[in-house]
């Protein structure tokens, strides 16, 4: 009775939690702590988006049990997006299902489609639960570069030609968390076309298509022709409409896979909330005036952010996308690693980031600064840091 679980067994220590630790004690103690090492939007949703919840939640037929797949009026205006956005088409009975977010339902897929040590192909670094929601499934992860280039693209040749088993499914998040790395439509062909002549399933975590502030636009994998005989995508309204906590997110794509998301979230909920089901369709439906002003919004943050930065004598790459920076740790202090470095911001600078460690093995030598707090915060933030720099790089 006193050995761990063994799916609890084969989850590591939570990277975050030495930060998150020290972080608590230092509010604790009354300091100042400047967050930025959570990814939680601290902007209110649309106005009208909020009237629609509280006016649907005022009719009786509302509070019960909803739909595990979403209300239809939902799924539509999803196909809706699609059409409008990426000129894809989608059937909202078969190729789409509301989750409660993308991360519930990429978790509850890879319960559905792995079998006990399949094979499963993760970028490395990249958000946690591209990983461990198939390591809790029992499958094995085989590591591939992060980048959407060649090195990601030889990297999966090989690992169909060495892995046993061969790998039954492939994950990419771009633009990605943490990396902010965008992949192109012609970088997607790509990938379609090695998936198919390998007969690998494609998840395509797609929760910061709209947070981009270059001239290029993500794309989605979907506008690749044939993509949806072998992949799913991922969609949440939780950066794009300031909507975390709300829990709406999309899988769209092949049917099958669909169709075991389906199955297997009809065993475990009954769906979100009607009423939050209904304000979302009014989040996809109405004027989008928002999501410009939330896209300027993080630009403008970004900006703030690298510039200060930079004053402060830490190069720190330009994000062309997502809600985060990936920052390279300062030379100086490389040999401590994403976490000792991490709390020692923390302790001295009252900067909370998160450790790229977090984010896989590869990640170490990186922090993830998220764009959560107000461009006053950000600068009293570059100063706090600046000055922590000056002290460790004079002695």
């Amino acid at each position: 009775m006193s050995e761990e679980f063994h799916r609890i067994r084969r989850l590591p220590p939570y990277v975050f939690a030495e930060v998150n630790a020290a972080k608590k004690a230092a509010r604790a103690r009354g300091e100042d702590i400047i967050d930025l090492g959570m990814g939680n939007p601290d902007s209110v949703p649309p106005k009208h988006v909020i009237k629609k919840l509280i006016e649907t939640m005022s009719s009786p037929k509302v509070h019960g049990y909803s739909v595990s797949k979403g209300i239809i009026g939902l799924r539509k205006a999803l196909c809706r997006y699609y059409q409008e956005r990426f000129h894809v088409d989608l059937d909202p009975e078969n190729e789409t299902i509301v989750t409660l977010g993308s991360k519930e339902g990429l978790a509850n897929l890879a319960s559905a489609i792995t079998s006990p040590g399949d094979t499963i192909l993760v970028p490395n670094p990249s958000y946690p639960t591209h990983q461990f929601g198939f390591v809790i499934a029992g499958a094995g992860i085989r590591s591939i570069p992060a980048t959407p280039d060649e090195k990601m693209l030889e990297a999966l040749h090989r690992a169909v030609k060495h892995s046993v088993p061969k790998p039954t499914v492939l994950v990419v998040n771009f633009p990605s968390n943490p990396t902010a790395y965008l992949a192109s439509l012609d970088f997607y062909r790509e990938l379609v076309t090695f998936a198919k002549k390998e007969s690998i399933w494609i998840l395509s975590d797609l929760a910061y298509a709209e947070i981009y502030f270059e001239k290029e636009i993500p794309p989605s994998i979907l506008q690749v022709p044939g993509a949806k005989d072998i992949a799913v995508e991922f969609t949440s309204l939780s950066k794009t409409y300031s909507m975390a906590g709300w829990r709406i997110g999309f899988a769209a794509g092949n049917k099958k896979l669909i169709a075991a998301l389906t199955r297997i979230k009809s065993y475990l909920d009954y769906g979100a909330f009607t009423p939050v089901q209904v304000a979302a369709v009014a989040a996809l439906n109405g004027p989008q005036d928002y999501v410009k002003d939330i896209r300027k919004l993080y630009k403008d943050r970004r900006d703030t952010i690298i510039k200060g930065l930079s004053k402060a004598g830490w190069d720190v790459p330009s994000p062309p996308a997502s809600m985060f920076a990936w920052a390279p740790i300062p030379d100086f202090f490389k040999p401590l690693g994403s976490v000792e470095f991490s709390k020692l911001l923390l302790k001295e600078a009252q900067v909370a980031v998160a450790p790229g460690l977090g984010f896989g093995e590869y990640g170490d030598d990186f922090v993830r600064i998220g764009l959560v707090e107000n461009s006053q915060r950000l600068k009293q933030a570059c100063r706090s840091i600046k000055n922590f720099m000056n002290t460790h790089c004079q002695r």
